[in-house]
């Protein structure tokens, strides 16, 4: 990849990554939204330090480099004044971020119709109405699939999360995937084994901890340790940017769609779904695979 993919939404601008000198022990997150993004950053923020009581933090020490919320020299002036090891996140597809060999980038994945209705539980509990045109409260139209499935991945329509968004990311990462550097994760193996996640990420981060240490550290990354303790885990937490710290881990369960939508737009989903993926790569992005990629 020679040349970056500009993604520039209407709340994100992935030329903020040029302020960034990268480091060659860094890692960034790279996930489309409610992938389980917190989740990996706080694995991540866990094996970084070894500290099962680390305040993480993250929306100021692991910090969101593409959002325009916050005046990105600040930001860049506060990464390059970071004397510890340095995680950041991106809501930005690989082929938009800097590449540099050594950085570790943990790219996550969850199935689509589970990352989509988690992100309108998301926009209802964020006290700014940036998307409520995408993703309106009395919806008996089915204003907001349709946007879903119709959505282009770069532009305004990105920010929204749409399907094609999702693709892109799975795309550009799949076809980085060999190197040693990128690495695909899903949230249903997570789920399925979150112990063997912290694992996985530990290796790629080159650390190692005791077993009962470590025993520690994941009981600190499991969901409900994390919604019981919202204003510790969530972005921002405990600062009132979300209406409800709690409410941003709001289920984490699978198949959240079921008996939410109508045959009609389900089939419409399998015809893109199909369109866009192979089998195997369908399968892999809806459901994990238990062992990788």
């Amino acid at each position: 990849m020679t040349q970056r993919q500009l993604y520039l939404g209407a709340l994100s601008d992935n030329r903020r990554w040029d302020q960034v000198k990268l480091r060659s022990d860094d890692v960034i997150v790279v996930t489309p939204p409610k992938c389980g993004t917190t989740w990996m950053q706080t694995i991540v923020a866990l094996l970084i330090t070894g500290d099962p009581h680390v305040e993480t933090e993250l929306s100021v020490r692991m910090p969101w480099v593409d959002i325009r919320i916050r005046e990105m020299p600040e930001v860049a002036e506060r990464l390059e004044n970071m004397n510890h090891r340095r995680s950041m996140k991106s809501h930005t597809p690989i082929d938009g971020l800097p590449l540099h060999p050594e950085v570790q980038y943990l790219c996550v994945f969850r199935h689509p119709l589970d990352a989509h209705f988690s992100f309108r539980n998301h926009i209802r509990n964020v006290p700014i109405g940036w998307y409520d045109h995408w993703y309106p409260e009395d919806d008996p139209d089915g204003i907001t699939f349709r946007r879903f499935l119709d959505g282009g991945p770069e532009g305004f329509d990105m920010d929204a999360m749409p399907l094609a968004h999702i693709l892109r990311h799975y795309k550009t990462a799949r076809a980085l995937a060999d190197r040693p550097n990128v690495t695909l994760f899903h949230y249903a193996d997570m789920k399925r084994d979150l112990a063997g996640t912290f694992e996985h990420v530990a290796k790629l981060l080159g650390v190692t901890y005791a077993p009962a240490q470590m025993e520690e550290l994941v009981s600190q990354a499991t969901f409900d340790n994390m919604k019981q303790n919202a204003a510790r885990f969530a972005p921002s937490g405990g600062k009132g940017f979300f209406k409800s710290d709690s409410a941003f881990f709001q289920s984490g369960k699978h198949q959240k769609w079921i008996g939410e939508l109508s045959d009609a737009e389900l089939a419409a989903y399998d015809a893109a779904m199909d369109a866009a993926l192979t089998k195997d790569e369908r399968d892999w992005l809806e459901n994990g695979a238990g062992t990788g990629v």
